[in-house]
This record gives C-alpha cells, structure tokens and sequence, in this order.
C-alpha cells in the first residue's frame, strides 16, 4: 500500500511540474523577453512590467568559489540609504571587474534587479528569467517514471504479497530507480547546457 501511495504522490508531482511550474515559468520568459524599456509615464504609476534603468553604487562584491559551494553577489546602494544585495550564477563577466564605489546601471523588471551594466559590460543576475525550462520537464519526467515504477511494484505485492519476486527493490528495484534518475538528469543537464531541445524547437 506505501508504493501505491508513493505512486500516487509522484503522480501528482508530475501533474504540477507539467501544467503548473513549467507553464508558469515559460510564460515569464516570454512575458520578460516581450518588456519594453518604461515611459517616463510608466516609471510615474510605478509600473513593473516594463524594464526600468536605475544607477546605484557598489558597496561590495562577493566573489568566491569553494569546491560545490559558489557564492557570487554585489552590494548596491543608492543616495537615499537603499541597499539591496543581487546574486549571480557566474563571476563574469561583469562582477569580477567591479570594485566598491563603482557606479554601475540596473535593469529592473517586476521589482527584480534582472541585469547589472558597467562601461558597457552588462550580466543577468539569478532573477532574470531563463530559458531553460529542461530541467523543469527532466523532473517531470522523473516524477511521471517513478509513478509507474512504484505503481507496478505496488500492485504487485498488493496482488501477490508472499511472492512478487521480481518486483523487488533488490536487486531489480533498485537498479531500475537509479537508472530513472540517471536518464532524467542525464539528458537534462546537457539540454540545458546545450539549449536541445527547445532552442531547436524555436528554430524550427
């Protein structure tokens, strides 16, 4: 009964990734790559969905790579006490030149700091929407074969409780589970890296 409940569970994992968080998160890509730069009347009712330039300067920079662990920030403050620290998923090629006391221009979209821009050096910060929506869909996919790994070994054991052999987490169970994970992020990662498939997708 645990395997039908943890199948029904991945189940719902699945539905939620495919027609929630995957939609969600393509359609703000979209919505961000649609944004226009605010009017000057935007900027006045305060809009959010327009990109908005603000110049701050940089209090400090956090720049450091420790084994699994990266930490890549700035510090920005403006004249009015306002103080905001902006992370990033690289050092470069933006934040490794910048020192305390630059002046550097924001972009901002939706009350997010999105890119940061120097003497014509700019860098997306972690809140700026990314197409890489693979991953999102690899997790899916995950939740989806796990479902019906648990559902089949369940109803086995619900059908033949004294011998379900093979459906068994040793050494069969086990096995297949790890390969699940092992495809899913096998093929994920090097989409994302590589923008296959929905860069390809695009083009077509």
């Amino acid at each position: 009964m645990l395997l039908i409940l943890l199948s029904l569970a991945s189940v719902a994992g699945c539905w939620l990734v495919f027609s929630r968080w995957l939609p969600s998160d393509g359609a703000r890509y979209q919505d961000y790559r649609a944004a226009e730069p605010c009017s000057s009347r935007a900027m006045e009712q305060r809009e959010t969905d327009c990109l908005s330039t603000w110049r701050f300067t940089v209090e400090k920079t956090v720049n450091e790579t420790a084994g699994k662990s990266s930490t890549y920030e700035a510090v920005l403050t403006d004249r009015d006490s306002w103080r905001a620290t902006v992370s990033f998923g690289d050092p470069g090629p933006l934040l490794e030149r910048l020192e305390p006391g630059d002046r550097v221009t924001a972009t901002a979209w939706r009350r997010d700091i999105v890119a940061l821009g120097k003497d014509g050096v700019r860098q997306n910060t972690s809140a700026a929407p990314r197409d890489e929506l693979q991953m999102n869909a690899a997790v899916g996919v995950l939740a989806g074969l796990v479902a019906a790994q648990t559902l089949v070994f369940g109803a086995v054991r619900l059908v033949r409780p004294r011998h379900h052999e093979p459906f068994t987490w040793e050494p069969y169970g086990r096995r297949l589970f790890f390969t699940i994970i092992a495809a899913c992020f096998g093929v994920g990662l090097p989409a994302v890296w590589t923008g296959i498939p929905w860069w390809s997708a695009r083009r077509r």
